[in-house]
C-alpha cells in the first residue's frame, strides 16, 4: 500500500464519518480547525482504519497516546503509512 492509497483510505473513511465530499478533504487540513472533526469522529476514524488495515497488516493499531499527536490529515497519513 503506497502513501497515496493510505491518504485515499483515510480521506474516504473521514468523509463518511463527517458526511462531507471526499474531494473536500486535503492533507494540509486540521481535523479540528478545518474539518470540525471532534474527538468522537477521530475515534470512529481510528476504529475504521484499524478494522480495514488489520486485514493487510496483522495487529495494526493506533495507540491512544499517539492519537493526541495527529492534528492534521497529513499527520494521520504519515503515521499510518509509517506503521504499515
Amino acid at each position: 500500500m503506497d502513501r497515496q492509497q493510505v491518504f485515499a483510505l483515510i480521506r474516504d473513511r473521514l468523509a463518511d464519518i463527517l458526511e462531507i465530499e471526499p474531494g473536500a478533504i486535503s492533507e494540509g487540513q486540521s481535523f479540528a480547525d478545518d474539518l470540525d472533526a471532534d474527538s468522537l469522529a477521530l475515534i470512529e476514524l481510528v476504529e475504521a482504519l484499524e478494522e480495514e488495515l488489520s486485514e493487510r497488516s496483522v495487529g495494526f493499531r493506533i495507540d491512544d497516546e499517539d492519537l493526541a499527536d495527529l492534528k492534521t490529515v497529513r499527520d494521520a497519513v504519515d503515521y499510518v503509512f509509517g506503521r504499515l
